[in-house]
């Protein structure tokens, strides 16, 4: 499929590339942004539900579902590249109900240096199909992009930040 619009955000962490795709190979810890109310989610939550290899193997389904100002918000992904430790990409599938963006495309990839490594956090999405979101898009789709994908390398300075080195 091919996408319109995208959004990425790239950190060094001083951690192995080991460490960070295990972290990152974790949905609920990708998508924790996602589970707390804030403005950028006009107040709301959407809540996951994992299949079995919850998101770490290729054809892995994540389900997320939530409701934002009474109406109901869905969204199917699969898990379709997934390559320990340098990357992992997931997309859409099905019908998309969410407000500001449709279908995407989503994934990281770690560039490892000795002890350190930079992360690349990248969305590829489409406007939504309906013309009420679809005109929402146009307007908020870029900044939600932009918050999405920061949160998540932001989620990622801050977790190795906080970790003890291993002796």
């Amino acid at each position: 499929m091919t996408y319109q619009r995208s959004a990425s955000s790239t950190v060094a962490l001083s951690a192995l590339a080991e460490r960070v795709f295990e972290l990152l190979d974790n949905p609920a810890f990708l998508g924790a942004h996602m589970e707390e109310p804030s403005v950028m989610m006009l107040g709301a939550s959407m809540k996951y539900n994992f299949d079995e290899a919850e998101g770490r193997a290729v054809g892995s389904v994540i389900r997320m579902r939530g409701l934002i100002l009474d109406r109901a918000l869905s969204v199917e992904e699969v898990v379709t590249e997934r390559h320990p430790p340098l990357s992992k990409t997931w997309e859409t599938r099905g019908t998309v109900r969410l407000l500001v963006i449709g279908s995407y495309r989503m994934g990281f990839r770690i560039s490892p240096a000795r002890s350190v490594c930079s992360l690349n956090v990248r969305i590829e999405y489409n406007l939504p199909t309906r013309l009420p979101d679809r005109l929402l898009g146009r307007l908020l789709g870029g900044f939600y992009a932009n918050w999405c994908v920061t949160k998540m390398t932001a989620g990622a300075i801050a977790h190795f930040r906080s970790v003890q080195p291993t002796p």
